[in-house]
């Protein structure tokens, strides 16, 4: 979801804990030619936004980290009033090449490559568009109806994996491609769920009635899920809202809390393939949303800041390489207004599957 990139100000660091080693591994950063490549923050990471896309946000990579998938602003796309916007799952490369509708009816949210790259698993409103379309960004006003479906790469065999009037949605695979994990909306109460990569299966990972999951994604190992949770009573109450990043097995065992309490919103949390960092949003100054990475096993450590924009970057995740990360950036005037996607080259970074020292 994109447009141009303006050069960045490079900004000195200014109490962060001292970076990863910077000999990073081997990169697939690869700009497109006349792309306008640009410079973030005391790394000088470079970054580019992906030519050709229309708006769109929640970008991820297959493995092949270079095939991206994501929610496309669509004309086709059903929405509640004119003045919405609407999207629908497509899949592009990396390049602005290759772009592919996979679904052309409703409306879409999440979506996911299978780790074969020969099936995907997204998020339509497609089988419910009798009922009310809500808002896929008001937990208050979720679509009903949200169902999970696989199709191939070119959105053909189609199958519909659940069969309800809740909310089903935030959607990802195990990189062994054996399980599916996503949220599931019950009477306003938000909690984690999987199932096999057929849908059938369906075991609830988390029960809680005072906290609201999402955003489940798992870990190296195919069997630890992380996951962002805030507190019922905190939701809309302080702004922007907290938010804790934790672990679980997706049994439902082994939850464990990777982000302090009282440190704010820990938003959009993303795995790293090293399996021991991730990435989140921090709310900084005035509203600025911006991507921090996360060690867990030093959860002390103040975390590092990699965009350097004055508004909203966010809905962030890692290739299965730990070269590149895919975010959203804001380039209208109103906050999360013209979102684009872009890449930034993160290998100096060092949280490639290279590091991968087992279950944490």
């Amino acid at each position: 979801m994109r447009n141009v990139v303006p050069a960045v100000v490079l900004v000195a660091a200014m109490g962060l804990s001292p970076p990863p080693a910077m000999a990073g591994g081997k990169s697939s950063f690869s700009p497109p030619a006349g792309a306008t490549v640009s410079e973030e923050g005391p790394r000088r990471l470079k970054v580019y936004r992906i030519p050709n896309i229309p708006k769109a946000a929640e970008a991820y990579y297959g493995t092949d980290n270079l095939h991206v998938i994501a929610q496309v602003q669509d004309p086709d796309a059903v929405r509640s009033k004119p003045t919405d916007g609407g999207a629908l799952t497509w899949t592009f490369t990396d390049q602005g090449t290759e772009l592919t509708r996979i679904n052309a009816i409703g409306n879409d949210a999440c979506s996911y490559f299978f780790p074969d790259m020969k099936q995907v698993a997204w998020t339509s409103v497609r089988d419910h568009l009798d009922l009310p379309l809500g808002n896929w960004s008001d937990p208050k006003n979720y679509p009903q109806g949200g169902e999970l479906y696989i199709s191939d790469l070119k959105g053909g065999n189609v199958k519909r994996l659940t069969n309800n009037l809740d909310y089903d949605a935030e959607i990802s695979v195990s990189p062994d491609g054996r399980w599916i994990v996503f949220g599931r909306q019950i009477d306003g109460d938000m909690d984690l769920w999987r199932m096999h990569a057929d849908g059938t299966g369906e075991q609830r990972i988390t029960d809680t009635r005072d906290w609201d999951e999402g955003r489940p994604m798992y870990l190296p190992d195919s069997e630890t899920v992380m996951f962002r949770a805030w507190r019922h009573e905190d939701y809309g109450r302080i702004r922007p809202t907290p938010m804790t990043v934790f672990t679980i097995r997706h049994d439902g065992t082994g939850l464990k809390a990777r982000t302090r309490p009282g440190t704010g919103m820990n938003w959009s949390s993303y795995p790293a393939p090293d399996g021991r960092h991730f990435i989140a949003v921090q709310v900084i100054g005035n509203n600025n949303w911006e991507i921090f990475l996360y060690d867990m096993e030093n959860p002390d450590a103040e975390p590092e800041r990699l965009t350097w924009n004055d508004s909203f970057d966010g809905l962030d995740s890692i290739s299965p390489d730990g070269s590149k990360m895919l975010f959203a950036r804001a380039l209208g005037k109103g906050f999360m207004s013209d979102l684009y996607t872009h890449v930034m080259d993160i290998s100096s970074l060092n949280i490639g599957p290279e590091n991968y020292k087992g279950k944490r």
